[in-house]
């Protein structure tokens, strides 16, 4: 190897650039790095904030991915727990976000644990969305699963 190639090697190392394929990928997109080869992308939101701007960073960030990324090439799950949790109820001030998101594909579940710390049950949340037991495991299958993790 010689000495320029070496050095210009070292500096995409040092960058935390290489010069291999992920595992699986046959072409990236352009600027990307989105594996063409890999299929879907997936992407797991929390929410545990009972905030509505916290809401809706998370419904945007659900948003803009589908938009940049594509619909049909992304699965997106955002998961509420604690007490991110009564913004999924029938009341809620982002309810038509989050019912809108849905309509889009985002699958939107709630934890059941903290519904029944709340007394909340599901005739009070929000139609269309889903139950787990517990949302932190959700999010622990989910990232073991391969997706991606926010929680903006």
């Amino acid at each position: 190897m010689k000495t320029t190639q070496f050095y210009a090697l070292l500096a995409l190392t040092c960058a935390g650039i290489t010069l291999s394929a992920p595992a699986g990928a046959d072409t990236l997109q352009a600027g990307r790095g989105v594996s063409a080869a890999a299929g879907k992308q997936k992407l797991v939101i929390q929410v545990s904030d009972n905030d509505p701007k916290k809401w809706a960073l998370a419904l945007n960030n659900a948003e803009n991915v589908q938009e940049d990324l594509g619909k049909d090439k992304v699965d997106i799950e955002i998961v509420a727990y604690g007490p991110g949790l009564p913004m999924l109820k029938l009341d809620s001030l982002v309810g038509g976000r989050v019912a809108e998101a849905m309509e889009n594909g985002v699958r939107v579940v709630a934890c059941e644990n903290t519904m029944q710390k709340t007394q909340l049950k599901q005739e009070d949340m929000l139609p269309r969305i889903d139950y787990v037991k517990s949302g932190v495991p959700e999010i622990m299958r989910r990232q073991a699963e391969g997706y991606a993790y926010v929680r903006p």
